[in-house]
């Protein structure tokens, strides 16, 4: 089995020390990935530092230009790439199908965004002097996705960089590294230069380690857990090294008595159950207001009884298998404490045959006391947590009893409400009558533990352009 290749300095390069990959569906090794390590990663960095030179020269509209081409290859490559992508994950098809779609609008709108990287002139104090303030690239950025969704949350991090004159050096999850080679593929048939964007694949520990003590690296964002966020934190510190930090959720999910029924149980599937629950914004911990307590619990249960469990390749499959067994088996530990402190479980809630231990039951719990696990953690599962309130002051209090604060969802027909809870709600972003509130045009990332700074959006180029100020000095006249 020929292992797939890194791709650096413009060169597809097949190592011999490799890792294995792994199919979800039936936990068999498919395919082979080269590994690197800081060595490797090293000499990518002196690439992309060369490459720097030249690429932040290159005007943004021509940065511009090679997004639209990458965007026209991955068009191309659209259903071989969404294949690919549940190969490698487990998620149905016609959710990594919408994944793809999501990186494309991504590519096409940062192709675009990149070329609002305004500056300003100040009016001046004296008569002989003017202010500029510029907007310039940050340098070369380490970039370190996730597994969850492998192929756009890179595209999220690769396109801002790009377009804002910065190469990139992207390291993926070792669990799904393959949607990172595709996307190099796409990148090398678009023409992008050597040096501005290489992929390495290997040891977390050696490659981010790279990443924070090599001064050629000027940035480094990551998308995955608070804990990483953490040694991330602490190992750029030394160089007081700026990072993007994408991290952890426990997401609240509030449903107020005059919500819609039939849209407030749509929209809880949709936030609690998009890729088998592994999504760092999944509606962790969901509220429901007792006047519509009854009926939205019957509707909802009988919606996750009906959910299909199966390989994700199958058109039939609602769930696929988790990304492993081991999160399988955290999502039946979670279960099992919170039925132990006194939780009832109305669905699900087992592991299921087949996948190599990695199919888990969408499952429904209510009555779950704040100290469970599954209610202080992310189960990152298709595991719902299901309360009932009263008041809206105590749905929200529940909602914000959390260091964590990501995303919220509310479904209420009261615009009044709407507009406190934007402002009560302690999380960067609040989804309202709908379950899905990611969009390339608007700012991604959380408060409290849940990160530093923001992706996508404005924002998402922002944060790879520093601000200069010139001061300058001229013979008045």
């Amino acid at each position: 089995m020929t292992p797939h290749p890194l791709y650096l300095n413009g060169r597809f390069v097949v190592r011999e020390t490799s890792f294995p990959v792994r199919d979800p569906a039936d936990g068999i090794v498919f395919a082979r990935m080269s590994s690197a390590g800081a060595g490797e990663t090293a000499a990518a960095l002196a690439d992309a530092d060369v490459a720097f030179a030249g690429w932040r020269r290159v005007p943004a509209r021509a940065r511009g230009d090679l997004l639209l081409a990458i965007a026209a290859e991955v068009a191309r490559r659209a259903e071989e790439i969404a294949h690919g992508i549940t190969r490698e994950n487990g998620k149905p098809l016609a959710e990594a199908r919408a994944e793809v779609a999501l990186g494309l609008d991504h590519l096409r709108w940062f192709a675009e965004e990149g070329r609002r990287g305004y500056g300003r002139v100040i009016p001046p104090q004296e008569a002989d002097r003017r202010q500029l303030v510029l907007r310039t690239p940050i340098g070369v950025v380490g970039a370190i996705s996730p597994w969850n969704f492998p192929f756009h949350l890179a595209v999220r991090k690769v396109a801002p960089a790009l377009a804002a004159g910065c190469p990139v050096v992207l390291k993926p999850a070792s669990a799904t590294p393959l949607s990172a080679v595709r996307l190099a593929e796409c990148a090398h048939a678009a023409g992008v230069p050597p040096g501005v964007f290489q992929v390495v694949a290997g040891p977390a520990e050696a490659i981010a380690g790279e990443f924070l003590a090599n001064p050629r690296c000027r940035k480094v964002t990551f998308t995955g857990s608070t804990e990483v966020g953490r040694r991330l934190v602490a190992g750029a510190a030394a160089g007081l090294k700026p990072l993007a930090l994408e991290l952890g959720g426990h997401s609240p999910l509030l449903v107020f008595a005059d919500a819609d029924p039939a849209v407030a149980v749509a929209g809880t599937l949709t936030a609690k159950f998009r890729n088998g629950g592994q999504s760092c914004i999944a509606a962790n911990r969901i509220y429901v207001q007792r006047g519509l307590w009854d009926r939205f619990l019957a509707d909802f249960t009988a919606a996750v009884r009906a959910l299909r469990v199966g390989p994700g390749l199958d058109p039939a499959t609602d769930i696929g298998p988790l990304v492993n067994p081991a999160a399988a088996e955290l999502a039946a530990a979670h279960v099992a404490d919170a039925r132990a402190r006194g939780a009832v479980l109305l669905c699900g809630g087992e592991r299921l045959p087949g996948g190599g231990g990695s199919y888990f039951a969408p499952t429904v719990l209510t009555g779950v006391p704040p100290d469970a696990l599954g209610m202080r953690e992310e189960t990152f599962g298709p595991v719902a947590y299901v309360n009932p309130f009263d008041t809206e002051e105590e749905a929200v209090a529940a909602a914000n009893a959390t260091p964590y604060g990501l995303a919220a969802y509310a479904f209420t027909r009261d615009l009044s409400r709407v507009l406190r809870l934007g402002d009560a709600l302690e999380a960067g972003m609040i989804a309202v009558n709908h379950g899905l509130p990611t969009a390339s045009n608007a700012p991604f990332g959380g408060v409290k533990q849940s990160g530093w700074g923001r992706e996508l959006g404005s924002e998402g180029l922002d944060s790879f352009l520093e601000t200069r100020h010139v001061s300058l000095g001229f013979a008045a006249g």
